[in-house]
């Protein structure tokens, strides 16, 4: 999926979690912080390409994303695995404290949405036709459906013409449904 894919289906994510689980009382820097932290979450298995859109938001990041990709070796490796999946929770985990104020973030909130972002991010890739190496290192590749000839094609017309426009139905439709999960919010 594109970039663009994955951020609305991380938005998506965050929303209905929101719904399922409301939060109440959260402050304004929290909020705008797991909100970025989706979006970057919804980025973040990328990381081993060095055209992902997080490289270049960071200084000299188009130079170190080259050597990222180097060391990844391939696009959608560790990165888009289970065990991709529990580095990067525990390194979000270890890393919000530094970066952040405990007093005015809430960390388990930021860590939360994060998570939902890259989780949303490889459930996406799931139904493309690259599929996912779940148990990197073994080269397997999962995907739904199984038959690879049925998954969507990354960048094609039904990307762009029906799985688009489903999300952003489904998050406008969601926000209108669901209206009351948000206001408790603030």
């Amino acid at each position: 999926m594109l970039g663009r894919t994955h951020n609305m289906i991380a938005f998506a994510g965050l929303l209905t979690a929101n719904v399922y689980y409301p939060q109440t009382n959260l402050g304004l820097a929290t909020i705008m912080t797991a909100l970025v932290a989706n979006t970057a979450g919804g980025l973040l298995p990328d990381l081993d390409q060095a055209t992902n859109r997080l490289w270049g938001m960071l200084p000299f990041g188009r130079s170190v994303g080259k050597i990222f990709n180097e060391l990844f070796l391939s696009h959608r490796g560790l990165t888009h695995s289970l065990l991709g999946i529990f580095l990067v929770d525990k390194i979000v985990y270890w890393l919000l404290p530094i970066i952040f104020n405990g007093t005015f973030i809430n960390f388990q909130i930021v860590s939360i949405s994060l998570m939902i972002g890259y989780i949303s991010h490889l459930c996406a890739d799931g139904v493309t036709e690259e599929g996912l190496p779940l148990l990197y290192p073994l080269k397997y590749k999962f995907g739904l459906p199984p038959t690879k000839s049925w998954r969507i094609k990354t960048g094609e017309w039904f990307e762009s013409l029906v799985v688009t426009p489903g999300v952003i139905a489904y998050i406008v439709l969601t926000i209108i449904t669901d209206w009351k999960a948000f206001t408790g919010v603030f």
